[in-house]
């Protein structure tokens, strides 16, 4: 005969630890379900092992960042805030602050410290953590849910919540298994694509650039139907094309229009905002105090050596010679491309570089309120499983806290309606 709990979690992510905690706090006794050999690799990974948890943002601000169906997390983030968040790690002993006033860290900058903590409150909890055991079905009867099976059993319990995350970064477990357990649910899960992650383009010069960051640039598709997707922020060029803040953040658009489209035509403003008359002028107040400047110091007042040199040679300028002895129609050429530099995205590395999933499981058919399943009683989701991504910075495990903790919270609600 299986063994009975209240409630199984499926996945040690943020989510899933999450939820976990809330409903043994209400009284659930609860099994967690990892497929790897330890707990929270991928949490273990982010923001570069430093765990951007959340940021500073009111609600609506918040929700507005993931576009149409971020008014779905009103409930969660009503429930569970950033405000909330913080608290709850300071009452286990992790204080965070916001360096810059807006993204929010573990003073510690170490993301060990965020699952020690949660693994110790589950063990105070006596909160059952599973390891190596992948769930491979959803046991139902149609109507309402009965438990899991696992490569090694099953496990019987009257609610299930799945908080497996996407498909990204397929080394630390993201392998997708959640959808599959949905759509066996009657689930309908969107399309996936690969998001917060390089890109690559089919220009080479950006090889030569690679020394610098290059901060507060404009990006813009440069295609007639999808001129309004725009991003700003930093960037870093690579050997073979694009990286850095800005980009992890427009991978996001990017990648399904790669889908459709064999290349994603971009324009770029590394200028700061500037048009061509501004940096005319710009260029004008330099030459009146040095007139002898070379076209190379003057561009060297607004960009790195390196990208300086290569717009040189993309508009056919010589760096060497003063402004005014460069050929005019160089010049024109140059000054378009110091305000829109063209770059063509040609190319990703896929779900094994990609730090979260674009897409997923339907939001229609989940309870904003409760995170529970339309579809089948008693069942969950909670964090990246679901169809919903933010941008950089604590925007993602910000959602999977504040969903995972909606999820135990109304799960372990159900227990005493029972």
């Amino acid at each position: 005969m299986a063994e009975k709990y209240d409630l199984i979690v499926v996945g040690s992510g943020a989510a899933g630890m999450m939820a976990a905690i809330t409903a043994a706090r209400s009284g659930a006794s609860v099994l967690l379900l990892e497929k790897l050999s330890k707990i929270g690799a991928k949490l273990k990974a982010t923001g570069g092992g430093r765990c951007n948890l959340t940021n500073t943002l009111d609600n609506e601000t918040f929700m507005s960042r993931f576009g149409r169906d971020g008014k779905f997390m009103m409930p969660s983030l009503q429930a569970f805030d950033h405000t909330a968040l913080t608290a709850f790690f300071k009452e286990l002993g992790v204080e965070s602050h916001a360096p810059d006033g807006f993204r929010v860290f573990p003073r510690t900058h170490s993301s060990s410290t965020i699952i020690d903590a949660m693994q110790q409150e589950m063990q105070r909890l006596c909160i059952t953590v599973a390891c190596s055991q992948r769930v491979v079905s959803l046991e139902h009867n149609g109507e309402r849910i009965t438990g899991v099976g696992t490569e090694k059993g099953s496990y019987s319990a009257d609610m299930v919540v799945i908080a497996t995350g996407g498909k990204g970064y397929p080394v630390l477990g993201a392998e997708g298994d959640g959808y599959l357990l949905a759509e066996s649910a009657g689930h309908k899960v969107t399309e996936l694509y690969p998001a917060m992650m390089p890109l690559k383009t089919k220009e080479k010069w950006v090889g030569s650039c690679r020394a610098d960051t290059i901060a507060k640039v404009e990006l813009r598709v440069n295609m007639k139907k999808y001129k309004r997707l725009h991003a700003k922020g930093d960037l870093i060029f690579t050997k073979e094309g694009i990286r850095g803040p800005v980009v992890l953040d427009f991978s996001r658009e990017i990648t399904p229009l790669l889908s459709k489209f064999e290349e994603v035509p971009l324009i770029a403003n590394f200028t700061k905002g500037m048009n061509e008359e501004q940096i005319r002028e710009h260029f004008k107040k330099i030459i009146a105090k040095e007139p002898q400047s070379d076209l190379l110091t003057l561009l060297k007042t607004l960009l790195p050596e390196s990208l300086s040199l290569e717009l040189c040679k993309l508009s056919d300028t010589d760096p060497s010679l003063t402004l005014a002895k460069q050929k005019g129609e160089a010049r024109d050429r140059l000054f378009k491309l110091l305000v829109w530099t063209p770059l063509t995205v040609n190319g990703h590395d896929g779900f094994k570089m990609a730090m979260i999933t674009r897409g997923g499981v339907s939001l229609r058919e989940i309870d904003p309120y409760t995170m529970e399943s339309r579809k089948i009683k008693g069942l969950y989701f909670c964090g990246e499983v679901m169809n919903l991504d933010g941008p950089c910075g604590g925007y993602n495990l910000q959602w999977s806290f504040a969903s995972g903790y909606l999820a135990g919270k109304a799960a372990a609600g159900q227990l005493h309606l029972s």
